[in-house]
């Protein structure tokens, strides 16, 4: 068997930096170790990336780009259940760049690349949140004043944004742990189906309810 050709030195950078970071945090991961975990010379990591901010930019440039993918999926949000695949979905990809997320405001003070994109991400991301009401909306699934559909899109944005803080606040030492994947994933995405209650029709009520109960999260109530 033909042996696999080995991994563009490059990408392995990055895989094992998102790994560290996500682990214990952007800031409290150097270069040093960095190198010293994917045992090279700090002149081989220093080659491919001149500084940690490079990692950084480079790491949600591709954040960035996976998400761009899903967004554009909000258009096509018609019922409860279309809207907990993609809430989900948007969790997964936030939890897999968790480190972000739970540094947040300390990134975008030190890293003027992710303070601009940032802000245009977030207005792609509350642009995918109106379609996604709007198209619940036009399909009968939920019926929403067009007052109620901007707070509660900013709502849901708010709760998108901060969700994995909000779990690391809870239980810093587990919270971000892989084995709590699920768990963070399925509440985050509970958490804003949960805005959506007073405006859903009585059948997707009760659907949610059964999706919440199916996936082993506390069943939502109203």
């Amino acid at each position: 068997m033909a042996k696999k050709a080995p991994r563009r030195t490059a990408e392995r950078i990055l895989e094992t930096t998102l790994e560290l970071f996500n682990r214990f945090g952007e800031p409290n991961v150097s270069t040093t170790a960095i190198s010293a975990e994917l045992r090279i010379s700090p002149g081989n990591l220093y080659y491919h990336y001149a500084a940690k901010e490079e990692l950084v930019t480079a790491l949600y440039a591709r954040y960035e780009a996976e998400l761009g993918e899903l967004l554009a999926a909000a258009d096509g949000v018609r019922d409860v259940e279309d809207a907990w695949f993609l809430l989900h979905s948007l969790f997964e990809r936030i939890w897999q760049y968790r480190f972000l997320y739970r540094d947040l405001n300390d990134l975008l003070s030190r890293n003027r690349h992710l303070e601009t994109h940032f802000q245009d991400l977030l207005a792609r991301k509350a642009r995918a949140v109106r379609a996604m009401l709007i198209g619940m909306e036009g399909s009968g699934a939920l019926r929403i004043a067009p007052r109620d559909l901007d707070t509660v899109a900013e709502s849901t944005m708010v709760v998108i944004t901060y969700w994995l803080s909000f779990e690391y606040v809870r239980d810093p030492r587990h919270a971000l742990e892989p084995g709590n994947e699920q768990t963070a994933l399925l509440r985050g995405a509970q958490q804003v189906l949960g805005l959506l209650l007073p405006y859903l029709d009585e059948g997707q009520r009760t659907h949610l309810k059964a999706l919440s109960e199916g996936y082993g999260t506390p069943a939502v109530t109203g």
